[in-house]
């Protein structure tokens, strides 16, 4: 059975769609709150609660004319990096992750020879399978739905099919936390994560590339390539991008095309634009106070 939150995210979704398809008509937040079957109240404190800020200001950061201004004002990561090293949402948000590649071997075998304790948890995208093993965090995907759950976990086992794989949502929980919500530590310092892949030595170059956008931020398949010195390996880089197995974590979702069209997302479209707005709406909420 989906929780509340989950429920509310599935409202969301659909009303970041339905406001989308019809941009041109200009919806009413009193129409929009009728496609997802709520009260205009009731959606717009739904809303707020879940992004910060009202749809229709949520809305313009998904517009390509935004996105685009985004691209056009760094010309390299370091530049995006650099930009943020002083603001305060790079200091609220600030997530270290740390990645390390399976050898050779391990990823012949695709096992890792380690149990995988694994849960499914509810994110602010709606319900998420992450696994974790003694190395580190080595799967994290979105469900589509309450009935993807057989579906997630097939995907993760045949990824890492050497694995023993134990239902442990306690141990798991705490990771979710970390990844999804923002509070730091009590000490201060940035939260820091583990996190294993199985890949190519171009794709694990890839990965790492992508930990250095910052939150809130965007690059295009062509920046990705000059930073791993393949300028021209647009479509590989594609590919590896679609291939990552850490949702989220390992942000794939702010890899848009150089148009300021956001693209496909291996976990759905719609999520893709919900993360991406949901970031750049928190990011707008801490520099506003």
């Amino acid at each position: 059975m989906l929780t509340q939150s989950e429920f509310n995210y599935q409202r969301i979704e659909k009303a970041i769609l339905y406001l989308e398809e019809n941009f041109l008509a200009q919806p009413t937040l009193q129409q929009v709150a009728e496609e997802v079957n709520v009260s205009e109240f009731h959606f717009q404190k739904m809303f707020s609660e879940w992004a910060g800020i009202s749809p229709k200001r949520f809305m313009q950061f998904l517009t390509v004319e935004h996105l685009k201004k985004k691209l056009a004002s760094h010309k390299s990561l370091l530049d995006v990096a650099e930009s943020l090293q002083l603001s305060s949402q790079a200091r609220v948000y600030d997530l270290f992750t740390s990645l390390e590649a399976v050898t050779p071997q391990e990823y012949k075998s695709k096992g890792i020879q380690h149990p995988i304790a694994f849960g499914f948890h509810s994110t602010p995208f709606g319900k998420a399978l992450i696994g974790i093993s003694q190395r580190g965090v080595c799967w994290l995907s979105f469900l589509k739905d309450e009935a993807d759950e057989a579906s997630e976990m097939e995907s993760m086992k045949t990824h890492w099919h050497n694995s023993q794989f134990t239902h442990d949502e306690l141990s798991t929980k705490d990771f979710i936390q970390k990844i999804f919500y923002p509070n730091k530590n009590v000490d201060g310092e940035p939260k820091r994560l583990h996190a294993l892949v199985k890949g190519t030595n171009f794709q694990v170059k890839v990965w790492t590339a992508l930990l250095n956008i910052p939150y809130a931020e965007v690059s295009t398949y062509q920046q990705i390539a000059s930073e791993i010195g393949n300028p021209n390996a647009l479509q590989a880089v594609g590919s590896a991008v679609g291939a990552n197995s850490l949702a989220y974590l390992i942000p794939c979702h702010r890899v848009i095309r150089k148009d300021g069209i956001l693209g496909e997302y291996r976990w759905q479209a719609t999520r893709k634009k919900c993360i991406i707005g949901f970031e750049m709406a928190q990011a707008y909420s801490v520099n506003e106070k």
